[in-house]
C-alpha cells in the first residue's frame, strides 16, 4: 500500500471509507433537559408516562463517590420511547417502587449494571430483566468499554464524560450536570440494539443473557472481615502495636465519616493513618507536626485522632491484632505454589494457558471467561475423580455460568490431567 501511495494513490480525504468515521458530538438531548422530578405529584406523572411508554427503558444512576459516605444514589435517569427522559431526585422522593412496578416485565438497559443496581434497589427499583451494555461490550471483545467509547463505536456519536466524578449530592444540581445526566440515557437503547445484533452474529447472545441474569440476581457482597486491613500502604506496617493504631484510627474515621456523611478518605487520608501508626505520636503537638496532618480539617480534629492513638497504645498485648490477616478459605497466593505444591503450580500454568487461548479465540477477556479465583481453586484442589462431569460440577458450584461450563469443562479436564 505504501508503494501504491508513492505512485499517486489518492489520499484518505479522497477516500473517506479508508479512514475512521468522524465522531459527531452529542451535546443536547433531543427533547431538551427535563425538570428534575422532586415531588410526589411529579413522580406520579412520571410513573404514568413510563408505564405508557414502549420498548426497553434506559436507566442510569449517579452517586457521590469520594464525597459522601457510602454509595447512595443522588440522581436517577430514565428514558423510554413515547415517555421521554426523566431525571429523578431520590433524596426528595426516595420511594421509587411505584416506578419499578410500572416497569415490571420491561427490559432495563444499563451500562455497568453491577454499579447501579444496589443503589437503585435501596430506592425500591428492581428490574425484571436487564441488558448491560458494558458487559455486552466485554463479551464482544471491544478494547474500550466505557460508555463514551461504546457509544462512539456503535453509533459514531461523541458523549462527553467531564462530569462523571462530580459531587452529585450538590443541590440544586447545575444545569450542565443535568444535561450530562440526560445524555447518559439519550441513546442507550440504540446502543443496546447494535450490541444485541453483534452478539447474535457472534453466537454470544445466550452467553450475554446468562451474564445479565447473573448480575441482576447477584446477592449483596458479604461484609469484609477486618476491613481496616485494606488501608492503602498497610504493607509497610508490620508491628502489632502499630497495626492496632491503624485499626483504631480506621474505626474512628469511619464513625466520624458516617456521622458527617462524608467520604472517609476526605475525613482522614489513608496516608495519614499509616504515618501516625509509624510515628506513634504521644501528644497532639507531635501528631500535627507530621506532614500528613498538616491540612486544616485534619488539624481541627487532631485531638480526636490522638485519642484513638492513645487507646490503641493502651491496649494489653492480648488485644493487639495479629500481624497477618485472617486466613482465607481459598488457596495460597499463586506465587508460592511452585514451592508448596509443584503439581498444583503445573496445573495452574496449563489451565491459564488454555483460558488465554480461548480468550483469544473467542475475543472475550480472560476474567469474563472464568473468574480467576475459581480457576485457582479448581487447580489447587481438583475434584476426584478428575473427569469432565466432576469439573463441570465444581465450576457450577463455584458460580460459573452454564455457557462457561460448556465451553471450559472438557478442555480444563484434559489440561489438568495432562499436567
Amino acid at each position: 500500500m505504501e508503494a501504491e501511495a508513492s505512485q499517486g494513490t489518492p489520499g484518505a480525504d479522497e477516500h473517506p471509507e479508508a479512514s475512521a468515521p468522524a465522531i459527531v458530538p452529542l451535546v443536547e438531548p433531543a427533547d431538551g433537559v427535563p425538570p428534575v422530578v422532586a415531588t410526589e405529584a411529579d413522580l406520579a406523572a412520571t410513573v404514568a408516562a413510563f408505564a405508557a411508554g414502549t420498548g426497553p427503558v434506559a436507566v442510569d444512576a449517579e452517586r457521590a463517590s469520594g464525597y459522601r459516605y457510602g454509595q447512595r444514589t443522588y440522581l436517577v435517569q430514565l428514558r423510554r420511547e413515547n415517555a421521554g427522559t426523566a431525571l429523578i431526585d431520590p433524596i426528595a422522593v426516595p420511594d421509587l417502587s411505584a416506578l419499578s412496578e410500572a416497569l415490571v416485565g420491561v427490559e432495563w438497559v444499563l451500562h455497568a449494571a453491577s454499579q447501579d443496581l444496589p443503589g437503585l434497589a435501596e430506592q425500591g427499583m428492581r428490574p425484571s430483566r436487564i441488558f448491560d451494555t458494558e458487559l455486552a461490550a466485554r463479551l464482544l471483545g471491544m478494547e474500550r468499554v466505557g460508555l463514551a467509547a461504546v457509544v462512539a463505536d456503535t453509533l459514531g456519536l461523541g458523549l462527553a464524560k467531564e462530569h462523571s466524578a462530580v459531587d452529585w449530592s450538590t443541590r440544586p444540581l447545575p444545569a450542565e450536570w443535568l444535561r450530562y445526566a440526560a445524555l447518559d440515557v439519550e441513546v442507550l437503547v440504540e446502543v443496546r440494539q447494535v450490541l444485541a445484533e453483534r452478539l447474535a452474529v457472534s453466537g454470544k447472545a445466550e452467553w450475554a443473557r446468562q451474564e445479565f441474569e447473573a448480575v441482576r440476581n447477584a446477592p449483596p457482597p458479604a461484609p469484609r472481615v477486618e476491613p481496616w486491613r485494606r488501608v492503602s500502604g498497610l504493607h509497610n506496617v508490620r508491628d502489632a502495636r502499630k497495626l492496632a493504631v491503624v485499626r483504631e484510627l480506621y474505626a474512628t474515621r469511619d464513625r466520624n465519616a458516617r456521622e458527617r456523611d462524608i467520604s472517609p478518605g476526605r475525613v482522614l487520608p489513608d496516608a495519614a493513618i499509616v504515618a501516625a501508626a509509624q510515628a506513634l505520636p504521644r501528644t497532639v503537638g507531635q501528631l500535627v507536626a507530621l506532614p500528613s496532618f498538616a491540612g486544616k480539617g485534619t488539624r481541627r480534629r487532631a485531638a480526636l485522632w490522638q485519642a484513638a492513638i492513645d487507646r490503641a497504645m493502651a491496649l494489653p498485648d492480648a488485644e493487639l491484632p495479629a500481624t497477618r490477616g485472617p486466613a482465607s478459605d481459598g488457596p495460597p497466593p499463586a506465587r508460592v505454589w511452585p514451592d508448596r505444591d509443584p503439581a498444583a503450580a503445573r496445573r495452574l500454568a496449563a489451565a491459564r494457558e488454555l483460558v488465554a487461548e480461548l480468550s483469544t479465540e473467542h475475543s472475550v477477556p480472560v476474567e469474563n471467561l472464568l473468574q480467576p479465583d475459581l480457576l485457582r481453586r479448581l487447580c489447587w484442589s481438583p475434584p476426584r475423580p478428575l473427569d469432565a462431569a466432576s469439573v463441570a460440577r465444581t465450576l457450577g458450584e463455584g458460580g460459573a455460568r452454564a455457557w462457561q461450563v460448556e465451553l471450559l469443562a472438557d478442555r480444563l479436564t484434559a489440561a489438568l490431567a495432562a499436567s
